[in-house]
């Protein structure tokens, strides 16, 4: 997830406050999840899951498996690559120990190489963003899906350090995703409405809620769904935003990009991003999908917003409210250039007991 340099700034300033008793952050707090009654959700108060749960309604694997008209196959996950664009000062760096890391062994003389990983698994990259990533500071504490605090739930090791986020593991939601695939081409769409240039390969980057060109509403969603020829999105299935952001660091070009074209992508991605407006999200949470999902670091529009001073706001409405879960950076522009509007998404996190996330390569079947 991305987030506005102000708004980094001031959530790096969060400290715990001076009474351990009081059990309370530093900063902003938001109790819309108490006074609204964001939980018990649908899916009841022990649930961990969230729209994970649509996996087990058959209807919704039925459906997504009738979208197979070619029977072709696509991935799209991106690269993973010490230079790809990151929020702050998370990373990826991989090295192979020992070079090789075995051997030889043997009369058949084997050798073998591992990989050594150091980076924010969960969340950097195509990224899943699980029950444990995005909350909101209350005066109760941190509070995550559900309605739970993170204090309350997480696992320690020696000497009380979290070792994990517990109930709200990632693992909890590994049960996975078949649903129905729902592609959005916002960039032929606003290039429909005259709101971008016919030239333009992403949508602008909105600094203001009147930046409509690089906002997509909830009239822009239904307006898309409906240009596309597409029935109407349903409970259980996913929806993909392709604004054209993702390809700046393509998988189709970032293989050859030299270091500086590379890093002048990550400026791009620093500036901030076009997405999701507040209404669009609102708008799908109502239609009780299972997953949002985009060729950007968080698929909320920022820094201009249809409400201005919120930290990504869909994160909040509807990851945490709803537990409708949010994967990033996937690549939209292979999907749209094979013409795919609709198609069968199957994917899984990984089993990492604790982890905020996961990395992944999705499966699209059309």
């Amino acid at each position: 997830m991305n987030k506005l340099t102000v708004i980094a700034a001031a959530v790096g300033t969060l400290c715990f406050a001076a009474s351990a008793s009081a059990q309370t952050l530093n900063g902003p707090v938001n109790d819309a999840p108490i006074t609204q009654k964001w939980f018990p959700t649908k899916w009841g108060a022990d649930d961990k899951a969230g729209s994970a749960n649509h996996v087990k309604n058959s209807a919704n694997i039925k459906r997504a498996l009738a979208t197979i008209k070619q029977f072709k196959a696509i991935t799209i996950g991106k690269y993973y690559h010490r230079e790809i664009p990151g929020f702050g000062v998370r990373g990826w760096q991989l090295s192979i120990p020992g070079t090789p890391t075995g051997g030889p062994f043997g009369k058949n003389a084997l050798i073998y190489h591992d990989e050594l990983l150091t980076t924010e698994i969960g969340q950097i990259g195509t990224q899943f963003d699980g029950p444990g990533h995005i909350g909101v500071n209350t005066s109760k504490g941190p509070m995550m899906y559900n309605g739970r605090i993170t204090w309350d739930n997480y696992e320690h090791g020696g000497g009380g350090r979290v070792v994990g986020m517990g109930a709200m593991g990632v693992e909890n939601v590994a049960g996975g995703f078949v649903c129905r695939l729902v592609v959005l081409d916002a960039v032929a769409y606003k290039k429909s409405r005259g709101q971008i240039s016919p030239n333009a390969e992403m949508l602008p980057i909105p600094k203001a809620p009147s930046d409509v060109g690089g906002i997509v509403s909830a009239d822009d969603v239904k307006a898309m769904v409906k240009a596309e020829g597409l029935d109407e999105i349903q409970s259980g299935d996913c929806v993909a935003l392709h604004t054209g952001q993702g390809n700046t660091w393509g998988n189709t070009r970032y293989a050859t990009m030299t270091s500086e074209q590379r890093a002048a992508a990550r400026a791009i991605f620093a500036q901030g991003e076009p997405g999701f407006g507040l209404s669009a999200c609102e708008y799908l949470a109502t239609r009780d999908i299972a997953m949002t999902m985009g060729d950007t670091s968080a698929n909320d529009a920022q820094p201009g917003n249809e409400v201005m001073d919120w930290a990504v706001p869909c994160h909040t409405q509807i990851q945490t409210r709803y537990g409708i879960w949010n994967m990033e950076n996937i690549d939209t522009e292979s999907m749209v250039a094979a013409g795919i509007k609709e198609g069968a998404f199957i994917w899984a996190p990984l089993r990492m007991i604790g982890a905020t996330g996961s990395p992944g390569n999705p499966v699209v079947l059309y």
